[in-house]
């Protein structure tokens, strides 16, 4: 298969400078590597240009976020597989031949995503992705590997290749017809959520996501937007109410969101409670911001969705914070 392995970067030339190198290393051969960059104004192109020279620069005009990002670069590629990589991801030796060889033997399949281990810890595995994404009922994300804040060690427990509902956006790796004929990212959702979206609407029109337990790529995980940062909290608030809308079929999305938007609500005042007065703001911002956008969804509500199960219990909050599950197989 041809392979397009592409980095998405914006001011990441640290990120860059630590990491390129064990990507070509261990990527060269079997890949066709570019970075994508949005408009960074931290001289990564030069750098990339000056030290990686075989590494093929697409320049975005403008910093539209990791969904117009890629979709306006993944225009310009005809590479048959795309592998969507974060600019903080660490590869390991022969990590992209199993994913190769999966997608090879597996013509269902849509989209995959490799185990991910913790860059700085990398005994356990990263909030972003881990061993595999599912959600519950109320659009709640969480992983094999990792629920809400609990981390747990890899141990070997999920060295396995199964279906999973959504491939992390850190390394999302994704069949070009199927990206294409969904029509890529969801470009409103700008970042966060956007690769649960896609996974989604590709899962809809038939196909499998998968979990690839044989590869192992290192994540550092919240570079380009650290957790403490408000923004991360608005996006994620916010763009899992705007996939709950657009992808859930029938009326009971109302009552969906009306239950989403009660635990928002004391999530905000968790937030309150640990002095944390800016990501109450945030909150309250993304819930406007999701009523000003539910015309734009309704309509995007026609041209989606199934009555595919999307979630994999029903509720993960109840779970977690009540019955005290902290780990997957025990959900």
């Amino acid at each position: 298969m041809k392979v397009a392995l592409v980095i998405l970067n914006w001011n990441g030339k640290d990120l860059l400078e630590q990491f390129l190198p064990t990507v070509l290393e261990f990527s060269e051969d079997r890949a066709n590597i570019y970075v994508v960059d949005n408009a960074s104004d931290d001289g990564s192109a030069p750098f990339i240009e000056q030290h990686f020279p075989s590494i093929k620069i697409i320049q975005n005009k403008q910093n539209g976020g990791y969904a117009k990002g890629y979709n306006d670069s993944l225009k310009q590629l005809d590479e048959e597989l795309f592998i969507l990589m974060n600019n903080d991801v660490e590869v390991t030796s022969n990590w992209l031949n199993p994913i190769i060889q999966e997608f090879e033997n597996d013509s269902t399949l849509l989209a995959a995503q490799p185990k991910i281990l913790d860059q700085k810890n990398k005994d356990c595995f990263e909030y972003a992705g881990a061993a595999g994404g599912f959600i519950d009922r109320l659009g709640y994300p969480y992983c094999r590997g990792r629920i809400f804040g609990t981390i747990e060690k890899d141990t070997g427990q999920y060295n396995d290749t199964i279906p999973i509902f959504w491939a992390t956006g850190a390394c999302l790796i994704v069949r070009r017809n199927a990206f294409m004929d969904v029509g890529g990212f969801d470009e409103d959702l700008f970042t966060h959520q956007e690769e649960i979206d896609l996974c989604w609407r590709m899962k809809a029109k038939g196909g499998t996501v998968k979990y690839l337990g044989s590869s192992v790529v290192y994540h550092v995980g919240g570079a380009t937007l650290p957790a403490a940062n408000p923004r991360k909290t608005f996006y994620n608030f916010r763009n899992t109410l705007l996939v709950l809308l657009k992808n859930v079929k029938g009326s009971k999305v109302w009552f969906l969101i009306l239950i989403r938007l009660i635990l928002d609500g004391f999530a905000g005042l968790l937030f309150l409670l640990e002095g944390k007065p800016r990501h109450v703001l945030a909150i309250i911002k993304s819930h406007f911001s999701f009523y000003t956008l539910i015309p734009s969804y309704l309509k995007k509500r026609k041209n989606v969705g199934s009555n595919l199960k999307y979630y994999h219990t029903n509720s993960v909050v109840w779970k977690y914070f009540v019955l005290k599950i902290r780990i997957f197989k025990e959900l």
